[in-house]
Order: structure tokens, then sequence, then C-alpha cells
């Protein structure tokens, strides 16, 4: 998915056509995959919008569940398949300012992505990319950057206090207490 576009946070895609009847399959990224349907109004866009068309409109889900391990949904004005399937890749976003206030400490994954990681020692090791939940802990991938200490990929668990020291938003930047190994 895309990085942030403004106040604007992709949330996941349209995958396929559901049915006969404008449905959709949708790869949510949430956290529960149905918490996506929560969200109001989807803004529909980004660099390829679907097969048909280009930028960002608003769009109103009028029904959705959970359907086996993904999730399907009806957005208003579509009523049949050909519409669609028009909209199969177009990213699903929503305005920042709906996410719930999280407490002192927490972060949305999106708000990571990105942030320079640098270690106790001040090596800097790269960026955020992604992040990747593995049920004991999220674990941040930290992708090198030009002036990183070398070309490694790191694996870095987000384990507060123990693993990482300091998240500032502000600044950009994580420090992580984690040796670089070579």
């Amino acid at each position: 998915m895309s990085e942030n576009i403004g106040n604007r946070v992709p949330l996941g895609h349209i995958s396929a056509a559901y049915g006969m009847k404008g449905w959709v399959r949708i790869f949510s990224c949430t956290d529960p995959i149905e918490q996506i349907l929560e969200y109001s109004p989807w803004i529909l866009g980004g660099p390829s919008p679907g097969k048909n068309g280009s930028g960002f409109r608003e769009i109103k889900v009028e029904k959705g569940r959970k359907h086996g391990r993904g999730i399907v949904a009806l957005l208003t004005g579509m009523d049949n398949r050909d519409q669609a399937e028009a909209l199969i890749g177009t990213e699903i976003l929503v305005e920042r300012e709906q996410f719930p206030e999280l407490e002192k400490g927490e972060y949305y994954w999106h708000e990571l992505q990105g942030l320079e990681v640098v270690n106790t020692s001040g090596e800097v090791f790269g960026k955020v990319d992604h992040l990747i939940g593995t049920g004991a802990n999220d674990v941040l991938v930290v992708e090198p950057m030009a002036d990183s200490l070398d070309d490694r990929t790191r694996l870095i668990p987000f384990v507060e206090d123990k693993v990482v020291r300091e998240v500032d938003l502000g600044s950009l930047k994580i420090v992580v207490d984690w040796q670089a190994v070579y």
C-alpha cells in the first residue's frame, strides 16, 4: 500500500468482485479485519484507482460483513458486477480524524512507517518500511537508507522499554536498544 496521502490513511483495497449484485471483496489491514467497516465514508483512490478513472472519491458502505477469512461489502451506488470489477485494485483510505485517540505510548502502525530507526549508540539502521504482527509482539521491518550503517534489512521487535526505548513522532525517530551485528 502507498504511504499516507495528507491526512488520509490507507486501510485496505478492493481485491475482487463478489457475486452479481455489486458486492466487492475487501483486503483489510485493520485489526480485527472487520473494523474497516466501522469507518465511513471511505475514500477510494490512489495512483491507479481501479480499472476506470483516476483521483479520489468518497463512498459509503451500505452493507458489509465478515465472509470466511475476508470481508465483503456493498458500496453506495453499486448494483452490478461490472461496477464492482471496475474497482478491483482500488485503495481504501479514511481521514485520520476518524481514528480513535490512543493512550500515551500507543501508536497506529501508519504513524511508525517512515520513521528513522537509530540504536542507543547512535547508529542509523534505516527507516520503518512496514510492520508485521506476530501475535507475541509487532515487528518493525527496517529498510536501509542512504545514511544507514549498512545495507541490511532488520527485523526489530516492537517491545517497549526493552527494545524500543523512545518513539518521537515529532522528530520522526525511533530509538532502539538493538546492536548492529556484523
